[in-house]
């Protein structure tokens, strides 16, 4: 489903179902260097069982046009206005890394209209190392081999996702570079060092949780070294949130997607 957003054209896959704004809504929003297909399993189970999905590219990401918002205020502010341009009044809002950081602003700028919030490998402050940013911005094929490494718990999830035997490490890699790449060739620069520097520069995830009105759920990966779960300890005492924590790492819709299925859906059959 393409739509027109702050001027420019924005992707966001329906999970294989015409979107319906008279359902339940549901936005999955994607972290740094990713687009809506981290979210294939959730977003089409969703969408085939009562509800209407937005698995958005974030600009500059996947099939959205550039450049990637500059902060994670300007992220969450185009979510809000794809929301508006799809005609949609009320959300849930579940977001990954980065995009967990996003859907948490999105929903404090939303208010009421946000019904649910989860957020997946998540943790506020959301610091990159200086190490990191500067491979980022230097070197960045090796900063995404580093990224892929520390984001999996194990060589080979079983089962994994898009379905068993897919080799998280080198889909996970070739995503990065393929986003990498398009990102430059269309004049923007460097995608992951803007990425990496939203997320380390983001200071607002206390002022954000104390807006937010809907319940929460944290999705944690108990082996996770990007974002560990005690990392998100601040974060889900200021919004009261419910913690689930799966054995996976980072990447945890990869290496636990059922157990993400499940923990989305439940919580959202929740009625706020």
């Amino acid at each position: 489903m393409k739509l027109t957003v702050q001027g420019r054209e924005a992707y966001a896959y329906t999970g294989g179902k015409p979107f319906d704004a008279s359902l339940p809504v549901v936005v999955f929003i994607h972290g740094a260097m990713h687009d809506h297909s981290m979210w294939g399993l959730q977003s089409r189970s969703l969408a085939h069982h009562g509800y209407a999905v937005l698995a958005v590219d974030l600009p500059g990401h996947g099939r959205s046009d550039g450049p990637a918002p500059a902060s994670v205020e300007a992220a969450a502010a185009w979510v809000v206005a794809l929301l508006q341009a799809a005609g949609v009044e009320r959300a849930a809002l579940v977001g990954h890394s980065m995009g967990s950081l996003i859907a948490l602003e999105a929903a404090a700028q939303l208010g009421a209209r946000a019904t649910h919030l989860v957020m997946v490998g998540t943790a506020f402050p959301m610091k990159v190392s200086p190490a990191l940013i500067a491979t980022a911005e230097e070197t960045p094929l090796k900063a995404i081999d580093m990224v892929n490494a520390f984001s999996h718990s194990t060589l080979a999830a079983k089962p994994s996702a898009p379905a068993p035997g897919f080799w998280l490490h080198g889909g996970n890699r070739a995503l990065m570079r393929r986003l990498q790449a398009a990102y430059a060739a269309q004049g923007h620069g460097n995608l992951f060092h803007q990425d990496f520097l939203a997320c380390d520069g983001y200071a607002r995830g206390l002022d954000a949780a104390a807006a937010v009105q809907c319940p929460t759920r944290l999705i944690l990966g108990s082996s996770d070294q990007m974002t560990p779960p005690k990392a998100a300890e601040a974060l889900a005492l200021a919004l009261k949130a419910d913690r689930l924590v799966l054995p996976a790492g980072h990447s945890l819709m990869g290496e636990a997607p059922d157990g993400v299925l499940n923990g989305i859906s439940s919580f959202l059959s929740r009625t706020p």
